[in-house]
């Protein structure tokens, strides 16, 4: 324990490639953005890797070094198992989690080699942002690489305040549930800048003027979840991007490097602690039973102890219920037996008998 350092990251940690985990809404843009980020690192000579984790997508822009389709087929876990679509990513997603250990031990063995490794998501957010699979590896990369979420928005449908809303509350719980460094891409600025974003992030009046017209409901409650969110802003670093036209690239693995570099000052950090803490817990455990174990042979000063595992007692109890069922069947048997006779008796009805219990019936 003394010698377990948790104060400063270990100098090794620092080569490794840094993990970019694209993650969105729906039609946001991950696969045409993580087709542009492939293409920038290739003519800027960054050594970068890239990862699918969708098993449903038919066919990739861009070439993967790992992908989730060369070893489970979508199609056949939903016909085996009976599933729909969104169950069927979730399957497929579960059954690679269970080999994603020999996934991390590829990418360390080119660590040296490599700057970036790039991991496109499926296009449904919640079967990977709020899935075990999902959690296992995040945490699988996080605990190995420095790891940063780049959370893809749709920026001409954010220009409705709820929908803005929307996507900045699930930024804020995706921050919140892995506890990463998180960047917020702004893709599509081709079509419609993001400026209004960045002031409706800065200046909560702003935004309420932008409510002012609409006075249902889901108004109100955007208004208060602004002000809520205010400082959820101050710590956020944002980018706008345009997968077309390439704009924004530079800029956004500037802020990569920055968003790395907190990795390695907060998040390393906390993790070695959590780390430390398991450690220590596992030994108190260990010595807990090391001591119990002495008590016991101490109390027993040498001799033969026969531990009880309560199969004698079940097998006993077996034979007694056993032998009560076969007296309860001999029991029945005798019954059964008088009762024929006594039936054999009753069979012989005289006459009289006969014409009065014909004069009671219908």
């Amino acid at each position: 324990m003394e010698q377990l350092d948790i104060g400063e990251p270990s100098s090794c940690f620092k080569r490794k490639p840094v993990i970019v985990i694209v993650v969105g809404m729906a039609g946001s843009g991950k696969t045409t953005f993580l087709h542009r980020l492939v293409s920038h690192t290739m003519s800027s000579k960054i050594r970068g890797y890239v990862m699918n984790l969708d098993p449903a997508v038919m066919t990739l822009p861009y070439g993967a070094n790992i992908d989730i389709r060369d070893t489970v087929r979508y199609k056949e876990v939903m016909k085996e198992y009976n599933l729909g679509p969104n169950g069927g990513i979730l399957t497929s997603l579960n059954l690679f989690a269970t080999k994603f250990d020999e996934v991390i031990g590829l990418v360390e063995r080119r660590a040296d080699e490599l700057d970036y490794v790039l991991v496109d998501t499926p296009g449904q957010i919640e079967i990977f942002t709020w899935s075990a699979s999902g959690a296992i590896i995040t945490e699988a990369f996080a605990s190995t690489f420095p790891t940063v979420i780049a959370y893809v928005v749709d920026t001409p449908r954010s220009s409705s305040p709820a929908t803005f809303m929307s996507n900045m509350l699930y930024a804020c719980s995706i921050l919140y549930k892995t506890r990463l460094p998180l960047v917020l891409v702004f893709n599509k600025t081709d079509v419609a800048q993001h400026d209004f974003a960045l002031e409706w992030m800065k200046d909560f009046e702003v935004f309420h003027a932008a409510l002012d017209s609409d006075h249902s409901y889901t108004s109100t409650l955007t208004r208060s979840l602004s002000l809520a969110l205010e400082e959820f802003y101050e710590n956020l670093k944002t980018v706008g991007v345009s997968a077309v036209t390439g704009a924004g690239m530079d800029a956004f693995f500037k802020t990569v490097e920055a968003s790395a570099e907190e990795y390695m000052e907060t998040y390393k950090t906390d993790l070695d602690k959590r780390r430390a803490e398991k450690q220590r817990l596992e030994e108190e455990r260990r010595k807990e039973n090391m001591d119990k174990l002495l008590k016991d042979m101490e109390k027993s000063r040498g001799e033969t102890v026969v531990l009880s595992t309560g199969l004698k007692d079940k097998k006993d109890d077996k034979s007694k219920m056993e032998c009560d069922e076969n007296e309860e069947d001999e029991e029945e048997e005798d019954d059964y037996e008088i009762f024929s006779e006594n039936g054999d008796d009753d069979d012989v009805i005289d006459e009289d008998e006969d014409e009065e219990i014909a004069s009671f019936r219908f």
